[in-house]
C-alpha cells in the first residue's frame, strides 16, 4: 500500500477530538450521580454549564470527519471508519444530554431528606461510565476482543437497574412519604441504563468498522 501520512495523520486528530470528548463524558456520568449523592449544587450546574462544550465537540469531531472524506479519497475501511465515529460522537453527545438530566436532578433533589444512603446508583454511575471509557478504546485500539466485552458488560448494569426500580416502586406505593424521590431515584437509573445502552451502540460501531456488520456473538 502507499504511503499516506497526511490521510494518517488526520485520523489520528480526529482519534485524539474523540478521546478528549470521551474523557469530557466520562467524568460527566460520574460527576452527575456524585451530585445528587452529595447534593453539590455547584457540581451540578458546572455539568449542566459545559453540556454545550459536549454539543461542540460533536460539531467540530463530525466536521473534520466530512472534510476528510471529500478531500482525501479514502478506502473503504476509511469511510466505514468515518461513518462509524461519527455516529459514535453523536452516541456520546446523547449521553451529555442524559448527564445534563442528571444534574437537574441533582438540584431537583436539594432540599430532600434521603432516606437510604444511595449505594447501587453510584455504582451504576461507575459501570457506565467504564463501559463508555472501554467502549471508545476499543474502537480506537481496533479490538474485537474488548468491545465484545463491553457489549456483554451491560448485562450488569441491566440487573443493577431492574433491582433499583423495582426497589424504588415499592418505596414508592408503600411510602408515601417518600413517593416522588423514590421516583425521581427511578428515574436517574433509567438514564444510567441508557448511558450503558449507548455505550453497546459504540461496540457494535466498532465491529462494524472492522468487520463490515453488527454481529456480536
Amino acid at each position: 500500500m502507499a504511503p499516506r501520512p497526511k490521510m494518517d495523520q488526520e485520523l489520528v486528530e480526529i482519534n485524539d477530538l474523540v478521546t478528549k470528548m470521551t474523557r469530557q463524558v466520562e467524568t460527566a456520568i460520574v460527576d452527575s450521580i456524585r451530585a445528587i449523592k452529595e447534593k453539590d449544587m455547584e457540581l451540578a450546574r458546572k455539568i449542566i454549564d459545559h453540556d454545550e462544550e459536549i454539543d461542540d465537540m460533536e460539531d467540530g469531531i463530525n466536521e473534520k470527519c466530512y472534510l476528510f472524506l471529500a478531500t482525501q479519497s479514502p478506502l473503504a475501511s476509511d469511510l466505514r471508519y468515518c461513518i462509524s465515529i461519527m455516529k459514535m460522537v453523536t452516541d456520546l453527545e446523547r449521553i451529555g444530554d442524559h448527564c445534563e438530566d442528571l444534574a437537574k436532578y441533582a438540584v431537583r433533589m436539594e432540599r430532600e431528606e434521603y432516606y437510604k444512603e444511595l449505594i447501587d446508583l453510584p455504582r451504576m454511575a461507575e459501570l457506565a461510565a467504564g463501559m463508555v471509557k472501554n467502549a471508545i478504546r476499543a474502537f480506537l485500539k481496533r479490538d474485537l476482543k474488548l468491545a465484545r466485552k463491553v457489549w456483554k458488560a451491560d448485562e450488569e448494569v441491566d440487573e443493577l437497574f431492574r433491582n433499583i426500580y423495582e426497589e424504588q416502586l415499592n418505596i414508592a406505593v408503600s411510602d408515601s412519604k417518600n413517593t416522588r424521590l423514590s421516583i425521581m431515584f427511578a428515574f436517574v437509573a433509567a438514564h444510567l441504563e441508557r448511558i450503558a445502552d449507548y455505550a453497546t451502540n459504540i461496540c457494535e460501531e466498532t465491529v462494524f468498522s472492522l468487520e463490515g456488520d453488527y454481529a456480536m456473538e
